[in-house]
């Protein structure tokens, strides 16, 4: 997994509520055990018509959000089926950080396990935030960039200003390391190691393979 630490690029506003996994990845596209290649199908009926044209509406398809690296989204983000394959597209298509009001616990979890920040604002700061990257303020903030600290765990807005976030101690640790649960239990490896051979010495029938 690629270590968290620091990102600093366009962010795309998306702020529509109760947005669930169906619609981050649709359900057609769960045939793969894969996390490469679903970036392509993210927000698909969003971000496509029926017959494959992208909807010029939508806001992945114009610039300067098509190249967004951050999602500020609504309250309950990912709600709907646990499917991990959410995350897989998100971060496949480029996208590293949401942040929103509120995420569907599932869905949260799922993003720290693969290596995207979520993070938790109040709406005030959403909203602002949302405004300043829209340019409804001024046109120089349009599709300006947010800095994102996670040692440090500060946002630097368009306009300069400072937002602290929180974030789980634990999992925050295993974000700047890269380490998702594969990568935490190979920190083991030495003892792992250790232990299966005193179990082969002292108990080799598990270790026999079955009709042997």
């Amino acid at each position: 997994m690629t270590p968290f630490t620091k990102l600093t690029a366009a962010a795309a506003p998306l702020p529509m509520v109760n947005v669930d996994t169906d619609m981050i990845i649709p359900k057609q596209f769960l045939k793969t055990i894969e996390r490469t290649g679903l970036g392509k199908y993210l927000f698909n009926d969003m971000r496509r018509a029926p017959d494959g044209s992208e909807r010029p509406d939508f806001v992945l398809n114009r610039a300067p959000y098509r190249d967004a690296k951050i999602l500020i989204a609504g309250a309950n983000f990912g709600c709907g089926s646990s499917r991990e394959h959410a995350p897989w597209a998100l971060l496949d298509y480029g996208i590293s950080c949401v942040i929103a009001p509120s995420f569907a616990d599932i869905f949260h979890g799922n993003c720290f396990k693969n290596g995207i920040l979520p993070i938790v604002l109040p709406q005030e700061e959403i909203d602002d935030l949302i405004r300043q990257i829209s340019g409804v303020e001024t046109r120089q903030a349009n599709g300006a960039p947010l800095s994102i600290d996670l040692e440090t765990q500060t946002i630097t807005a368009p306009d300069g200003r400072t937002i602290s976030f929180g974030v789980d101690s634990f999992r925050r640790d295993c974000l700047l390391k890269g380490l998702d649960e594969i990568g935490l239990t190979l920190q083991h490896e030495a003892e792992i190691t250790a232990f299966e051979a005193k179990q082969r010495e002292q108990q080799p029938w598990l270790w026999q393979k079955a009709g042997s």
